[in-house]
Formats: structure tokens, C-alpha cells, sequence
């Protein structure tokens, strides 16, 4: 540690503040993602280089960090925008966040070692310990949180590296040093909280939320920090546990954890009933509240699918599925997108001619219920697999195709995957409704329900097609079918999913 607390004058450009003020002057304004490519750079150089008192390299590190973060917010807008930008610039945009965060963390995590060592000159900086344990934690966090945007995998060491990071601040004295993480942000924190918000992430399933879902889960666990709880010990209101002292994530408690000097466990149980309340809140009014959490949301059906989402995997009781799985070993024909099942349902059967089999995928069934699958996607072709996909699926030996919506994905290798996919229709036909006169049809895929005495059917139809009130119609043989609109239920990418009550006359 000499070389990172070392004496002596240093020769470094951010040494002198005019080359300092020049160079963050001259970062290019039009492009935050090359000035943060850039500022990456200076975090790496003040880390390394060699003559830093440890109170100059830490102001250093600091305002290096602090230049980052109006950029950091600028491409995470633009990332998470409802426009969805160019698969060129949404990996350019995913790559710059996500390492600037590495670097930051790696930084930080460099300069706290260095205090842990009483390295010479440390004394100097152990009043701004706790600020950088907190800066430390957030940045492995939010790596933890841009991984999850693409599914994974995630690194156990990105894991390791935050549980080291707090058993450090547990030992030093600082887990509850309060501080302001960044000056651009209201409200103080903790390294105890930024390890919270981190592991309740982790442990609230976040690979059943689409990105802008993660997002806001996100947000609302640092706004209910407050109200998780953490102790050294199994208790009743902890439902889920880990271990600081390895490299791994947080995991629910189905039996008592062994004891160990690592172990921590934690619960949301105050959280989870200020949760509840907000959403009958939300559920009553139809209308999100005027606080900053809620400014950029404009769905209150998305933000409340998130807040149960979250208020399911904090309750005590795990969630329940609603049908036993059994295990299997089978293949399943896949085809995705509704263009992609519109032309599967219309073609019959996987061997017809006007099947188009390039479109179409192999994966392996692992487990079956009456609501769905769980299945090992062997090669990822593309970048369409993604909570919410919609689904045309034919099991191995069969001819009929089923349709169903992914729910879950989780990424276990650069091109492998799990995925949860849950069932809508096993009987779905591909049609085009008619109204009146001046509507000329409209293309959609009839989904009837698994129960056969069901009243009501789902229409998945082209993104913007539904119009509440408007009724569909279809003729099949002798029989005339009327659909009356009840709610629109999902949409995706490319798709609109609607519930109907249906009427049928010969």
C-alpha cells in the first residue's frame, strides 16, 4: 500500500487545479457516454498513481466521481427512455454505465483497503470513511442492478465484492456512518443501508421485471430502507439471509442457516406494511402520489405490478405456485414476437411448408404445471428474449401449438438461459375481427382459457389496436362470436393483450 499512500510531490495532471478545471472543461458536452469514458480514465489514474497524500487522492477520486454523475443520470434517462434506442446505442449506453460503476467501485474499494492497512497517511481521511463505504456499496450495486437489466449472469464475485465491502465497514466501525452519498442527492445515508437496498434487490426476484420495472423496484426499495431490519441471527420477521463473510447472494430462509461470524439475516416486515398501505392507497385513487419517486411514471397499472411484485417477495410466506411442477425432459419448438406466432398458428403445425423454421428455436423442458413451463434456452439467438415476450410453443411429437407469455429469465452463461413461461392458451387460433362497416379487420390471436368454462377469453392484438369500448366480432361455421371489451391487461414490445367477455348465437 506505499505506492497507493505514498509521499512525496505528486506528478499528476489533476494535481493542479487550473489542469483540472481545464480538462473537466473540455469533456465533450454533446456526448456523456465518451465523457464518462473519459472520467473512467481519471478514476483509474488518480487509483494508481503514485505521490497522492491520502486526503489529495481521495478529493481527487471525489471529483472525478462527482463530474460522473450528471452523466451517469443523462444515459440511464436515455437508456430507460420510452423511445427504445438503436441495439448500437443501447449496448454503448449498457457498456459506458456499467463500467464506469466497476470503476468507481474498484477505486473505492482500492482507497479503503489502504484505511483497513493503516497505511501511512491514512489517519488523514477517517472522518470521510463512512462516505466512502457508502460511494463504494452503491456502485457495486448498481452494477448488481445494470447486470440484472440484461438477466445476467451475475459474477459471484460482484456478489463477493459488496459482502467484503460491508464486513469491512462492520469491523472499521462505519456501517452507520451517515453521509451524503452525492451532493446531487437529498437525504443522508449509510453503508448499512446502501448493503440493504443491495441485498433486498437481490432477494426480490428482479428477473421477472422488465428494465424500467427494475428501475423503479429499485427506487422504491431505497425508499423503504428505513424499514428493513438486520441481525446476526435467524429471527421471525427475517425472511432471507447471506453470508458477508463469502461470495454470494442473498438467499430465503427455508431452514435455519448455520451459525457463522458471517452470517447476517433480514427482513422487510416494517417496509412491507408501509408497502401495502401505498398500494391500496394507489389502488383507491387510480393515481400515483405527487413525490419525486413517481414524477417519471406515467402507468399506474406498471407501478402497481411492481409494488405487488415487491410486496410478494417480502412477505414472510414465500411465493406459493398455484399448480405443482413436475420434472421433465423434453423439447419444445419456440417462436416469438406476434408476427412470429401469427405465422406459426397460421401454418398449422412446425413441418408445414409456410413455416418459416429459421425463426424458430429448440429449447429444453425441465418442468411442466398446468400454468406453464420452465425451460433451458441452449444457445441465445438475438436480443429478444425478455419478461413479457409472447410466446407460439409446440412440444416435441406434437402438432398443436401452445401460446404463452415469458415471465421469468435468468442468464446462466453468456448465450444460456432459464426461462419461466407461463401458459395463456392451449387451444389459440389466429384470426382477423371484424366490427362495422368502417372497421376493415383486424388481425389477432384468439387465446381461449385453460379452464374450458370460462366466460371470458384474451385477444392478443398489434400494439395500439385496442380501443376500450370497442367491441370485435368473428364468424366461425355456423356460429357468430362477439367480443365485449372488459380491460386491457398487458402490452408488450409488439403486442397488446386485452381481456374479452364473449357471446356467441347461431
Amino acid at each position: 500500500m506505499l505506492r497507493l499512500f505514498g509521499g512525496g510531490k505528486p506528478d499528476h495532471p489533476l494535481a493542479d487545479p487550473k489542469e483540472a478545471k481545464r480538462i473537466f472543461d473540455t469533456l465533450p458536452a454533446d456526448d456523456p457516454a465518451q465523457a464518462l469514458e473519459e472520467l473512467e480514465h481519471w478514476l483509474d489514474s488518480v487509483s494508481e498513481a503514485e505521490g497522492f497524500r491520502p486526503e489529495q487522492r481521495l478529493s481527487m477520486l471525489f471529483m472525478v466521481d462527482e463530474a460522473g454523475q450528471p452523466r451517469v443520470r443523462r444515459l440511464v434517462r436515455d437508456y430507460l427512455a420510452a423511445v427504445r434506442p438503436s441495439k448500437f446505442q443501447e449496448n454503448r449506453l449498457w457498456h459506458r454505465i456499467h463500467e464506469y460503476h466497476r470503476h468507481a467501485a474498484d477505486a473505492y474499494t482500492k482507497m479503503l483497503s489502504g484505511v483497513s492497512q493503516d497505511a501511512k497517511g491514512a489517519a488523514s481521511i477517517k472522518s470521510q470513511t463512512g462516505l466512502l463505504f457508502a460511494r463504494a456499496l452503491r456502485n457495486v450495486a448498481q452494477r448488481l442492478k445494470w447486470i440484472q437489466f440484461r438477466y445476467g449472469p451475475t459474477d459471484m464475485a460482484v456478489w463477493g465484492q459488496l459482502n467484503l465491502l460491508y464486513a469491512q465497514a462492520e469491523r472499521a466501525g462505519h456501517a452507520d456512518a451517515t453521509c451524503h452519498v452525492y451532493a446531487c442527492e437529498a437525504g443522508a445515508s449509510a453503508p448499512r443501508r446502501e448493503f440493504l437496498k443491495a441485498v433486498l434487490f437481490g432477494a426480490s426476484s428482479p428477473d421477472g421485471l422488465l428494465p424500467p420495472e427494475v428501475d423503479f423496484a429499485e427506487r422504491l426499495i431505497a425508499e423503504y430502507v428505513g424499514g428493513i431490519a438486520l441481525a446476526e441471527a435467524p429471527a421471525p420477521q427475517l425472511t432471507y439471509w447471506t453470508d458477508i463473510s463469502q461470495a454470494m447472494r442473498p438467499l430465503r430462509i427455508a431452514r435455519t442457516p448455520v451459525a457463522a461470524p458471517g452470517l447476517r439475516c433480514f427482513g422487510a416486515a416494517q417496509a412491507l406494511s408501509q408497502l401495502q398501505a401505498q398500494i391500496e392507497r394507489v389502488q383507491a385513487n387510480r393515481q400515483l402520489p405527487a413525490e419525486p419517486l413517481y414524477a417519471s411514471l406515467r402507468d399506474v397499472d406498471m407501478a402497481l405490478d411492481v409494488m405487488r411484485h415487491l410486496a410478494l417477495y417480502w412477505s414472510p410466506q414465500p411465493p406459493e405456485r398455484k399448480s405443482p411442477r413436475h420434472s421433465v425432459k423434453s423439447r419444445l419448438t419456440v417462436t416469438y414476437g406476434l408476427t412470429g406466432v401469427t405465422n406459426a398458428l397460421g401454418s398449422g403445425n412446425s413441418n408445414s411448408l409456410d413455416f418459416d423454421a429459421s425463426a424458430s428455436e429448440s429449447w429444453i423442458v425441465e418442468n411442466v404445471s398446468a400454468g406453464g413451463f420452465g425451460a433451458v434456452v441452449p444457445q441465445i439467438k438475438g436480443d429478444w428474449l425478455k419478461v413479457g415476450t409472447l410466446l407460439a410453443m409446440q412440444p416435441e411429437g406434437g402438432t398443436n401449438w401452445l401460446v404463452g407469455i415469458v415471465r421469468r429469465v435468468s442468464k446462466t452463461g453468456n448465450q444460456q438461459a432459464r426461462v419461466g413461461i407461463q401458459t395463456l392458451s392451449r387451444t389459440p387460433q389466429a384470426c382477423t375481427f371484424g366490427n362495422d362497416a368502417s372497421f376493415e379487420g383486424e388481425a389477432g390471436i384468439l387465446l381461449r382459457p385453460l379452464q374450458s368454462d370460462a366466460v371470458e377469453v384474451l385477444i392478443a392484438l398489434r400494439s395500439g389496436a385496442f380501443v376500450p369500448g370497442l367491441k370485435l366480432e368473428l364468424e366461425q361455421g355456423a356460429r357468430f362470436h362477439m367480443f365485449l371489451p372488459q380491460a386491457l391487461v398487458e402490452r408488450g414490445e409488439d403486442y397488446e393483450l386485452a381481456r374479452f367477455r364473449e357471446m356467441i348465437r347461431e
